[in-house]
């Protein structure tokens, strides 16, 4: 039985009209300027509404080639639901102003067969905005191209649980036809986020918030996931996608990887937009 998520930000975080969807999301990509590579096998992009991220997000979804990838892992924080584990999707498609996403049904089995996953139901699924916000992305990047996608939200996790999932969702990165894309903003600052770190060598606050936020991506480019924890301990930085980013350095570090050892995939930060700047 068709079990849908309903595309419930659409109308408020992005539009809900098809055709205006559309042209935003080739506009951007276009703006962006990126050759399609074969050699991107994961992004980490935002989640923030498309006023906010959409022009930054082009960064990273222009970049893939959709020919020979079948299969995208999205993995998204959880904003409102709580869980020390990751959680899998109970829907079969996921819904978008612009067409529909499969669920790779016969991978969240798998998955599920684990034993280490818990399962969200559509309610949890359709509050949470993480992964909604990269999908529009993914219809029209795979646009005449199949693809099927295995959502995951993470959790509250421990660096144990990290490392644990990042390696049981390794194997999944060894295949040229599997996909990963990273649901995280970076720095909220202010106190409604109740973080107001704040170094006075960079003169204006969003230069010091730049600085803290480039400082994150550098490290998160030598793919050392323990330096990356131990950034967030030293800075409790909010970024607020830490621990999917965390499972995914862990999926792409050089000991997980079966094949081509000294090979591991290279990641680069492409761009970076602060909402400050745009207002």
């Amino acid at each position: 039985m068709e079990r849908i998520r309903r595309a419930s930000h659409a109308g408020s975080w992005y539009t809900d009209n098809p055709k205006k969807l559309a042209e935003e999301l080739d506009g951007w990509i276009t703006a962006a300027g990126l050759p399609k590579s074969s050699d991107v096998r994961g992004v980490i992009a935002p989640h923030a509404g498309y006023s906010y991220s959409g022009r930054a997000a082009a960064y990273a979804f222009g970049n893939i080639d959709p020919t020979n990838i079948s299969r995208v892992f999205l993995l998204g924080p959880s904003h409102h639901y709580y869980t020390p584990k990751c959680a899998l999707s109970t829907a079969t498609v996921y819904k978008t102003p612009i067409g529909d996403l499969p669920i790779d049904l016969e991978v969240i089995e798998e998955l599920k067969a684990t034993g280490k996953f818990e399962l969200m139901n559509l309610r949890v699924d359709e509050a949470e905005h993480s992964m909604e916000m990269h999908l529009p992305y993914l219809v029209k990047v795979f646009e005449g191209h199949p693809v099927k996608v295995v959502p995951i939200l993470v959790g509250a996790l421990g660096a144990e649980n990290e490392a644990m999932y990042g390696k049981l969702l390794a194997k999944y990165i060894d295949d040229p036809q599997n996909f990963f894309s990273v649901s995280s903003d970076f720095c909220h600052w202010g106190s409604r986020f109740n973080y107001i770190h704040y170094d006075k060598k960079y003169g204006a606050i969003h230069k010091s918030i730049e600085a803290l936020d480039k400082m994150g991506m550098d490290i998160i480019e030598t793919g050392d996931a323990d330096a990356f924890k131990e950034y967030l301990s030293e800075y409790d930085n909010t970024i607020c996608g830490r621990h999917p980013i965390s499972v995914f350095l862990h999926v792409n570090a050089k000991e997980q990887f079966n094949k081509n050892k000294d090979q591991v995939p290279p990641l680069r930060a492409i761009k970076s937009v602060q909402n400050y700047e745009r207002q």
